[in-house]
């Protein structure tokens, strides 16, 4: 087990930020923690990364409780912060053997930055100062930065956001080749990075863990063959009823007679056979199409 989770808990005043939450994620899995702006994310990687103090429960790496062994765990995690704090008049190189020379690697550290400097595609652009680099390149330094004492877990806080199209799947590309060899939990709110990036996802709500699926592939929400109908009847529908219809696969209740319902191709004809079943008639039955908004409520809601 690379992370381990188990009821904790975290108040700023009197506000409560996260509410006994649990999980556990094992080695070389990529995880992504998707919840809405305040959710508790970032809460949760700085009690990982060992940078915030947490009230109640237990917060593991590699099964060593962080706040009794912080220094040890630290060296374990690669943590990239959302703001992703950098001398931007250093030069990238300079920089990360600043960054090396933190974690005392000796002699070891022209190396371990050269290698990285590579991996992370930052060579031809190395010669220049941070400040002088597009945002993809500066995260790029980040991750390097973050895999300079080759840990063993990585946690990376939303570090896609004010990307463009080409420099997104540049780091997709490269968060991906790095989940290969080391556990990754990588937060964010964009849906379309949790289908691109990761094989399961944890999703946290309002302090609370709401969801984990150890396996997106077998998510509805995340299947793009997925249509979804409106249908609104004159009488009220027993929900388990419609659920029973044929090749329906979700059903949420709007209200007693209007549903929005899920199904794995259209199912107009099953509908309007089962509104002559049951005795009732369709008011109205219409496709929906599903953004990937509509289903990031559908999943936090």
């Amino acid at each position: 087990m690379s992370i381990g989770i188990l009821n904790l808990s975290k108040k700023y005043g009197n506000q409560t930020v996260l509410n006994d939450i649990s999980f556990e994620i094992g080695e070389a899995e990529v995880v992504g923690f998707l919840g809405p702006n305040g959710a508790g994310k970032t809460t949760t990687m700085k009690i990982l990364a060992g940078a915030l103090a947490y009230e109640s429960g237990s917060a593991k790496i590699c099964g060593m409780e962080v706040k009794e062994n912080q220094l040890y765990t630290s060296s374990l995690v690669g943590y990239l912060p959302e703001q992703n704090p950098q001398y931007t008049d250093m030069y990238v190189k300079e920089y990360l053997l600043f960054v090396a020379e933190t974690y005392k690697l000796g002699k070891a550290k022209e190396q371990r930055v050269n290698v990285l400097i590579d991996l992370v595609g930052l060579r031809p652009e190395f010669h220049k100062k941070i400040g002088q680099l597009s945002k993809g390149y500066r995260q790029r330094v980040g991750l390097a930065q973050a895999l300079i004492p080759n840990p063993k877990v990585l946690i990376l806080d939303e570090p896609t956001t004010g990307l463009d199209p080409n420099q997104l799947e540049e780091i997709r590309n490269l968060i991906r080749e790095i989940g290969k060899n080391k556990t990754v939990l990588f937060s964010t709110h964009i849906m379309q990075e949790i289908k691109a990036i990761c094989n399961r996802v944890i999703i946290i709500n309002k302090g609370e863990i709401v969801a984990d699926y150890p396996d997106i592939s077998k998510i509805s929400a995340f299947d793009e063959n997925i249509l979804q109908f409106e249908v609104e009847f004159l009488n009220n529908v027993n929900i388990k009823e419609l659920e029973k219809v044929k090749l329906v696969s979700a059903v949420n209740a709007l209200t007693d007679k209007l549903f929005s319902v899920m199904a794995t191709s259209d199912i107009r004809s099953e509908i309007f056979d089962f509104a002559v079943k049951t005795n009732n008639k369709i008011l109205s039955m219409k496709a929906v199409e599903r953004s990937m908004e509509d289903v990031f409520r559908e999943l936090t809601r």
